[in-house]
């Protein structure tokens, strides 16, 4: 069971048993930041405004989803993942332009959000298909802050794949098992 608090190593340990099999993490690489993306979409409008300044929901899922990631303990990671849900979230506000660079007729005129529907649509059947290959359901079933590790453990992997996280890589390995 996940615990909000625990440290980034214990929650990614914890991910890694239900993301063992190299095709489900692949297909995660792809559908997490459909997902995250397709998030922001859904939350950049309305824009609020409090005297001189405005803000939407999607920067404040990112401001808080980024102090939890930061609090964690693994200060590389946490901010790795910060980054890439901010760019992610950058994406979701460009979305009406790069939907007027497409001139794609079924785009046009579309209020974000309903573009972010279809996005986060295409995201779970990703994930969907990698939890096929894997012969296991979703760690968010068992309880819901997998939705959180999942941005997470997609960063870790690619910064284990490069080299970095080396502690974190052999733990997961030790105390999840080796990818398949």
């Amino acid at each position: 069971m996940f615990n909000l608090f625990r440290p980034a190593t214990s929650l990614m340990v914890q991910y890694a048993h239900y993301h063992r099999d190299r095709r489900n993490i692949l297909t995660h690489l792809v559908g997490i930041p459909l997902i995250v993306m397709a998030v922001g979409m859904l939350l950049v409008e309305p824009v609020f405004t409090v005297g001189d300044y405005w803000f939407t929901l999607a920067g404040v899922f990112w401001l808080i989803s980024t102090l939890w990631y930061l609090s964690l303990g693994a200060l590389l990671l946490g901010v790795a993942t910060s980054a890439v849900n901010g760019a992610l979230m950058w994406a979701a506000y460009q979305t009406p332009a790069w939907t007027a660079a497409l001139d794609w007729p079924l785009l046009q005129g579309q209020p974000v959000w309903v573009l972010g529907l279809g996005v986060f649509f295409v995201g779970w059947v990703i994930q969907f298909i990698g939890h096929a290959f894997e012969g296991r359901k979703p760690a968010f079933v068992d309880d819901v802050v997998g939705l959180m590790v999942g941005p997470m453990f997609v960063v870790g992997e690619v910064l284990m794949a490069v080299g970095f996280l080396r502690r974190m890589h052999h733990d997961i390995q030790r105390l999840a098992g080796p990818t398949r």
